[in-house]
């Protein structure tokens, strides 16, 4: 695939642990884990007694109508686990995706161009087919119940 995996960035993780504010400047929540919950840095599902953070994070960069805020789970701790590669997280079952995911796509301007719900299975091939497009610059998945960001697919050079 040409995809690569973005989870969350090491500044926004480093504000949240280290002085515990989110990406807004608000204090993060310290939470203990009931167990599942998504951890947007481990890119796994949460045990339950886990030491999480809820905070607000934006995976866009630029400044401009699709930019928004929403909540996220992180470890309070790092995660010594290795992250799963793009193709485990799609295969998986029950895994850190959902059955049906939110597949956005934008271009270098961050304005979606293009988005569609599927079912976890057929997320390679929609991820597969966009690789020709060249007007795509990143993909995101979402969860399509809450909305929340899951994980964002930067187009390798």
């Amino acid at each position: 695939m040409t995809w690569r995996m973005e989870t969350l960035d090491e500044r926004f993780i480093a504000a949240a642990r280290g002085r515990g504010v989110d990406a807004l400047g608000q204090p993060a929540r310290r939470l203990q884990a009931r167990g599942g919950e998504p951890l947007r840095d481990g890119l796994r599902r949460a045990r339950p007694g886990e030491r999480l953070l809820l905070a607000s994070y934006s995976p866009f960069r630029l400044i401009g109508p699709y930019r928004e805020y929403g909540p996220v789970f992180l470890g309070a701790e790092p995660d010594l686990e290795t992250l799963p590669s793009l193709d485990a997280l799609l295969e998986a079952s029950g895994g850190y995706l959902g059955d049906s995911m939110a597949l956005r796509a934008y271009d270098a301007g961050q304005l979606m161009i293009e988005a569609a719900v599927l079912p976890r299975a057929e997320l390679a091939a929609c991820l597969a087919r966009w690789t020709s497009r060249s007007d795509i610059a990143f993909a995101m998945l979402r969860y399509p119940a809450h909305g929340c960001y899951a994980l964002r697919l930067n187009r390798d050079a």
